[in-house]
């Protein structure tokens, strides 16, 4: 009996994700073989994370596609990517998405060494990245910045973090929607540890 609805459950979380039809996982498929309640606790976090109010289908397209890259998911990034494009972005915000996800890491690893030394040295010397494509994003400073927290909070920078949602909140985003964009970030690395 568990087997039938746990089934329907996990298709109906791989669908959620664009991934209709796609293989379960040994992970996932040890939660469809027991009763695992988790099973629809992640069904309904990703997809009320995916709904969030304030971020538009593209925009949560987008950070599942940061995601994805961040966490080295390649099915779940062309998943991603198309549902993305499905929504209206294109090839230029596609490719932004990913090289904000790269540079975030260099960040990241970066002001976190700063950050955990603390060293008048270290944190007095120019950091020495180029992150031009931060001047004039093709996906909008608020935006760029938005996506630049959730990596940041995934990779546990707290400098980083703070940093970026000052900015956000300097671009007149509202506290919800940092939440909701951190939220869908924090549920999707969730399910990419079950895919």
């Amino acid at each position: 009996m568990f087997a039938t609805t746990n089934q329907d459950t996990a298709a109906q979380l791989m669908e959620a994700v664009g991934l209709t039809g796609a293989q379960v996982s040994t992970r996932l498929q040890s939660l469809v073989n027991v009763d695992a309640r988790y099973l629809k606790d992640l069904k309904i976090n990703v997809s009320n994370s995916l709904a969030a109010a304030t971020l538009s289908k593209k925009e949560a397209y987008l950070i599942g596609l940061a995601v994805a890259v961040n966490e080295k998911n390649s099915i779940l990034q062309d998943s991603f990517e198309k549902l993305a494009i499905q929504e209206g972005a294109n090839e230029k915000e596609v490719a932004e998405v990913i090289s904000c996800t790269s540079l975030m890491n260099a960040n990241n690893v970066y002001y976190r060494f700063r950050h955990f030394v603390n060293k008048e040295f270290y944190t007095a010397t120019p950091a020495g990245i180029r992150m031009s494509i931060m001047a004039n994003p093709v996906t909008g400073k608020e935006f760029f910045e938005l996506l630049s927290l959730v990596i940041s909070a995934l990779n546990g920078c707290e400098m980083c973090v703070t940093s970026h949602e000052e900015a956000v909140v300097k671009h007149g985003t509202e506290p919800q929607r940092v939440l909701e964009a951190v939220r869908l970030g924090a549920v999707l690395r969730s399910l990419i540890v079950l895919l």
